[in-house]
This record gives structure tokens, C-alpha cells and sequence, in this order.
């Protein structure tokens, strides 16, 4: 029954009615919804992007605010320094009169400290000269005393608000909240306060002064309402909406009208990390959706520097992001409700189109199911007609003709092609016999291969007879004593030959078969086999006064067969000896070098002989290929190279025709074999 099913949904897929039906459907269901919603997407994007531009416009509000309180503070400063009031209460030098008119002035003028910086010492009063001394190093005392006003915002700590008055220090401390998505802290209050800092220069007899004043903005809350009040006034935002402002040192809200609770200001919650790495660490204004203290704002900030030119606190301003989401989902969902609708009316009235076109085409599909099952007669039956469905079936019906005259032609031609094949395999009957010459061709080369086995094996034969004889000479020495000198040379010429005959073999049976000489691997240090090489061919070089000159700078282990890196390097050193016929000098090499990014040890055989041209050069690896006619074999290097190979090494040649030749081999470094 499953089977039947997946039949059925099968052919239905395949169907004409039904990809007609997609192609009506399609434009409406597919192709409207997605240009919809990227219509959506583009409106939803340039909708954030007014709410940024927005909430940009009020932080300059916001900003400009601030910049006039800063100018409305100085001027107000310079006012009183330059007021005759003052000058006569200076003049008097009488201090406690003087603190008396400063205290006045201060509540007159909304201000949280003013006091006179004694920069002449005419005072002798202990407190004006101690607030002096404690604040003297600040620019914007400075100004004022190069007689400059000017009004900056200051950062002052609990010990400096201390020294002005001890209601300052308590009056600026806020507790920390903790607040979500905020920058971990262990500090549980704020101590220091935010300080719009306010000095004038005056002049009393020729002497310089300073007159310096401040408002603290820690929980100035008349000063955060006003700018939301300017930013925000009635009837600016959308409905549900809530325009909030906030003063922050650093990342601590310490003056704001965001709600904690209904009736509760956020006074201690902290900034996102976020934003604090934005605006505070990389001195950048932020204009984006940010997480303040339990919502989501669209917000803006920028950092808040101090007279010295360092980031103290942020300004902010933003509304809240939650109706505008709501208006954008609500357009959404109106949106899609109109496409519905749309698509009930319209796509029973594309089906009724899509009717006229599938069931001609329908009745023509049956019209070539008939034909395929053997009714060359059947035809669709389709009037001609002006719409192309009805040429089509008129052109079926003409193709279905010419279909059936082609038939009978077909079965003739048929018959034809019976006599060719007959032909043609008769050709294949003449292939096969050349097929089986070359068979015959194949399994003469398996023969000549045995043979190589065969020779493989006689050569191992041979290293028996040549071991008793070797043997026999030696005792033949033994029992001649001082008398073997007298048939010295004989011997030597046994020796020799026998030498030979075992290179000879040796070099036969590891090109025949390599892989017989490298059943075990182990580390070796590429120096101590040196060593033993050169005891084996020492005869060799004092036949020939040859001097070896070693340097030794290799660390580490190569992983190897011993006795074939020691075939490898005897063959070396013996080409590089029969190289120097009269003498000179072997160097024998050894240092750590990396190939490739890999670490690995190069040992590098040179000799001062004969050297070879560039065309021997490039034959020197070649199976058989020798410069000494009667005593090689031709086999040494390439069998060198193989070894090499086999063990992921590297060997290469340098030479210079009577300068000599260079050969280097290169070993990667081995790690500990199991």
C-alpha cells in the first residue's frame, strides 16, 4: 500500500496538470511572498535607521543642553570675580567676612561650593589656604590663575568632596545596583561625584586669584528632567513610548529618570558591557538598541571627557524600543493578511485558466501512451484550432504519421544491419587471435621475470662458495706464516676477486629485491655509522694517501636499517676514493637541516677528484649506468637512491669537472621505533 502511494504522489509530481498548476500558483505563493518580504525587510531596515537618526538628533540636543549649562557656569563665575562686591569684601581682608559673602553668592546661585584660590597667599586663614594647595594642580584653576575662565566637568573623589564639605562627600554617594548585562564589580557604593567645574581669575591690589565653583551632578535630578523635558517634550514619541535621560560616571547611573520600579529611579544600576567598551574604552558614540536596566531602549550615548582630557562618564538619551516593535509586527501581520486574502480570490480563477491548457495536453499524453504500447493508428483526435495547444495535437498527429511510415522503413533497414553485424563479427573473430598472440606475448615476459628470480636466487648461492673461499685464504696465510709473503701478490689479486664477486651479488639481489634488505628499522646516529664505515674501506684510502676531514654538527636520530645506511655511505666514500686516483681529500659532513618544513640530518660526501660533466651528471642514479668500464657495476647509486627513497630521504649531487664532486644525503629526523 506504501508502495502504491508513493507511486501514485510520484506521478502526480510529473504530471502536466500539476506543474502547470505550480506555474500558475507559482508568481503568487512563492515569488509575491518573497518581494514582499523583501520589501518588508527594506522598509524595517530604513525604519531603524530613522529611529537612530532620531535618537542621534535628541543626544545633540542632549549635548548642546549641557554645553550651555558649562557656558551659562562660567559666565556666572566671571560675573561675581569681576563684581565690585567682591572686590570690596577682598579688599577688607578680612576672611571670615569673605566666607561669609562666598557662602551667599553660593546659594544664591544654585551652586554646591565656591571659595576664593589664595594664589598670592594675601589670606592667612588655615581653610582658604588648604583648599588652594589641595585643588592647585587642576586646569581649570590654572586657567583662571593665567586669567582665563572656564568651566569643564571634573571627576572628584570622596577625599576631595570631603575637603570642600563633608555634606558634599555624603550627599554624592549612590549604592551599586546589580544589573544585568553589566561588567562584573566588587564595589558596592560610588563615592566619587560628577562636578561641573567653574573658575575666574580676578585681580585685588595687583595680586592674582582665582575664584572657583561648582555644581555636582550626582543626584541632580533637576538637571537630568530638564533635559528629558527638552528632548522629549509632550506628544513626541508614539503612544507607550517613554523618552528617558541619564548622566553616568563612568558606567554608574548617578543622575537619571529611568525607573527601577514605578516610583523608583535606576540611581546605582550600571551600563551593558556593551556600550561601556563602546563609548568609555574605544571613546565612541553609540547609536543603537541597548539593554537598560530592564528593557530595551533605542538609545544613544556618547562619553563625557574631563578638563584633563580623560573619559569620566557618558551622556545618554533614548525612548523606549518596545511600541515600535509592536507598530512594525503589527504592519507585518496586516501585510500578510492582506496576501491571504489575495491568494483565496485569485487562485481558483488561475485554476480555471490552467484547466484549458492541461486537459488537451492530457488528452494527447494518453493518444502516445497508446502508441508506445503498439497502436501506431491511435490518434489524439484535437481539432485544429488558433490556440497553440491545438497546433501542438494537430502536429502530433502529423508527427505520428511519419512515425508509422518510418517504422516500415526501420524494419528494412533492420534485415541490413543483421548482415553487417555478421560482418563485424567476423572482424572480432580475428581480433581474438591477435588477441591471444599478445597473451602469448605477456606470458613470455612472466617467464623472463621467474628468470630474474631465478638469477635472484643463484646469486645467494654464490655467496656460499665465496664465503669458503674467502675463508680458506685467510687459513692459507695462517699456515704459511712469514712464507705467505712470497705469493703476497696472488692472494691479493683472491681477495680482490672474491670482493668483487661479493659486491657483484650484493648489488644483484638488492636490485632484484629491495625489499629483503629492510625487515628492521631502528634510530641511529648518522655519525657512528660514518665512523664504522671508514674502518671498513680504510685500505682503500692508504692504497691511495687519501685524508679525511670530518665535522660533526648533526643532533638527533634517523630511523633506518643500519646496514643499509652503512651500504649507502660505503658507496659513497668508495666512488669519492676511486674519484681521487692520486690523492686528496675526503670531507665527510654532518648537520641538522630542515627540507620542506621538516627537521632532518644531511650528511654530505665530497671528494677533490676527477668531478664529471653535466651529462654524466645526469645519468650517475640510471640502473647499469658506470664510468668504470671493468670494475662497476652501475648498480651502487641507484640502489643507494632506493634505500634512500624508501626511507622518505633525499640524495643529490653537485659536481665540477677537476674540482670534484659533492653528494648529499638528507634523512628526516626519526622519533622512537616500537
Amino acid at each position: 500500500m506504501k508502495v502504491s502511494v508513493t507511486s501514485a504522489l510520484t506521478t502526480l509530481f510529473k504530471s502536466v496538470r500539476f506543474r502547470l498548476l505550480v506555474i500558475a500558483i507559482l508568481p503568487m505563493l512563492v515569488v509575491l511572498p518573497l518581494l514582499i518580504g523583501g520589501m518588508f525587510t527594506r522598509w524595517s531596515h530604513n525604519f531603524d535607521e530613522l529611529l537612530i537618526a532620531k535618537v542621534n538628533g535628541e543626544l545633540t540636543i542632549a549635548h548642546q543642553y549641557m554645553e550651555r549649562i558649562l557656558e551659562t557656569s562660567e559666565d556666572r563665575v566671571s560675573a561675581l570675580a569681576g563684581s565690585a562686591a567682591l572686590a570690596d569684601v577682598v579688599a577688607i581682608d578680612d576672611g571670615v567676612l569673605l566666607d561669609a559673602f562666598l557662602e551667599k553668592q553660593r546659594a544664591e546661585l544654585g551652586l554646591d561650593f565656591l571659595y576664593v584660590a589664595d594664589v598670592d597667599r594675601r589670606f592667612e586663614l588655615p581653610e582658604h589656604d588648604r583648599k588652594y594647595q589641595r585643588f592647585a594642580d587642576w586646569p581649570v584653576l590654572k586657567s583662571a590663575v593665567d586669567g582665563q575662565s572656564i568651566a569643564q566637568i571634573d571627576l572628584f573623589s570622596g577625599v576631595d568632596l570631603n575637603h570642600l564639605s563633608a555634606r558634599l562627600a555624603s550627599d554624592v554617594m549612590i549604592d551599586l545596583v546589580p544589573t544585568e548585562a553589566a561588567v562584573p564589580t566588587t564595589r558596592k557604593v560610588e563615592t566619587r561625584g560628577m562636578v561641573i567645574h567653574a573658575a575666574a581669575p580676578f585681580k585685588s591690589d595687583g595680586a592674582a586669584s582665582a575664584l572657583v565653583a561648582g555644581i555636582i551632578l550626582n543626584r541632580n535630578l533637576e538637571f537630568i528632567d530638564t533635559i528629558n523635558d527638552l528632548v522629549y517634550p509632550e506628544a513626541s514619541l508614539t503612544d507607550g513610548s517613554i523618552g528617558t535621560a541619564t548622566l553616568f560616571l563612568e558606567d554608574v547611573r548617578i543622575s537619571t529618570n529611568v525607573r527601577l520600579f514605578e516610583n523608583v529611579r535606576a540611581l546605582g544600576t550600571r551600563v551593558s558591557a556593551a556600550v561601556r567598551s563602546k563609548v568609555l574604552d574605544e571613546g565612541e558614540v553609540w547609536l543603537d538598541r541597548a539593554f537598560v536596566v530592564n528593557d530595551w531602549y533605542i538609545s544613544a550615548y556618547e562619553p563625557i571627557v574631563d578638563s584633563r582630557g580623560t573619559r569620566i562618564g557618558m551622556l545618554y538619551v533614548g525612548f523606549l524600543d518596545t511600541p515600535f516593535r509592536a507598530a512594525k509586527a503589527w504592519t507585518l501581520w496586516t501585510t500578510i493578511g492582506a496576501f491571504i486574502t489575495a491568494v483565496i480570490l485569485s487562485v481558483p480563477i488561475f485554476l480555471r485558466w490552467a484547466g484549458g491548457i492541461f486537459r488537451p495536453l492530457e488528452r494527447m499524453l494518453k493518444t502516445i501512451r497508446k502508441v508506445e504500447k503498439g497502436e501506431l493508428g491511435a490518434r489524439s483526435g484535437v481539432l485544429e484550432a488558433e490556440d497553440e495547444i491545438g497546433q501542438v495535437s494537430s502536429h502530433l498527429d502529423t508527427l505520428l504519421d511519419q512515425i508509422q511510415e518510418r517504422d516500415r522503413r526501420l524494419r528494412g533497414l533492420a534485415d541490413e544491419l543483421n548482415d553487417r553485424v555478421e560482418e563485424r563479427t567476423a572482424e572480432l573473430s580475428d581480433a581474438n587471435k591477435q588477441l591471444e598472440a599478445t597473451t602469448k606475448q605477456l606470458v613470455l615476459s612472466e617467464k623472463l621475470a621467474a628468470i630474474g628470480e631465478i638469477t635472484a636466487g643463484i646469486a645467494h648461492e654464490i655467496n656460499n662458495p665465496m664465503a669458503v673461499i674467502q675463508g680458506n685464504i685467510d687459513v692459507v696465510r695462517q699456515e704459511l706464516g712469514e712464507g705467505a709473503a712470497d705469493v703476497e701478490t696472488e692472494f691479493r689479486l683472491i681477495d680482490e676477486q672474491v670482493h668483487s664477486v661479493n659486491i657483484l651479488v650484493g648489488k644483484l639481489l638488492q636490485f632484484a629485491r629491495p625489499n629483503e634488505f629492510s625487515d628492521s628499522f631502528e634510530l641511529q646516529f648518522p655519525d657512528d655509522v660514518l665512523s664504522d664505515c671508514l674502518v671498513l674501506v680504510q685500505h682503500l684510502m692508504n692504497n691511495v694517501h687519501v685524508k679525511v676531514e670530518r665535522i660533526q654538527q648533526a643532533e638527533g636520530m634517523i630511523v633506518m636499517n643500519r646496514t643499509e645506511l652503512q651500504q649507502v655511505f660505503i658507496n659513497l666514500i668508495v666512488n669519492a676514493v676511486h674519484a681521487m686516483p692520486d690523492g686528496g681529500v675526503l670531507s665527510l659532513v654532518s648537520k641538522n637541516e630542515i627540507h620542506d618544513g621538516i627537521d632532518g640530518i644531511s650528511i654530505v660526501v665530497s671528494d677533490t677528484g676527477q668531478g664529471m660533466s653535466k651529462r654524466v651528471l645526469n645519468k650517475i642514479f640510471d640502473p647499469f649506468f658506470t664510468t668504470k668500464q671493468r670494475e662497476g657495476t652501475g648498480l651502487g647509486l641507484s640502489i643507494s637512491q632506493t634505500i634512500v627513497k624508501r626511507h622518505n630521504g633525499l640524495i643529490s649531487a653537485t659536481s665540477k669537472v677537476d674540482e670534484g664532486t659533492s653528494f648529499c644525503v638528507w634523512m628526516p629526523v626519526g622519533e622512537d621505533v616500537v
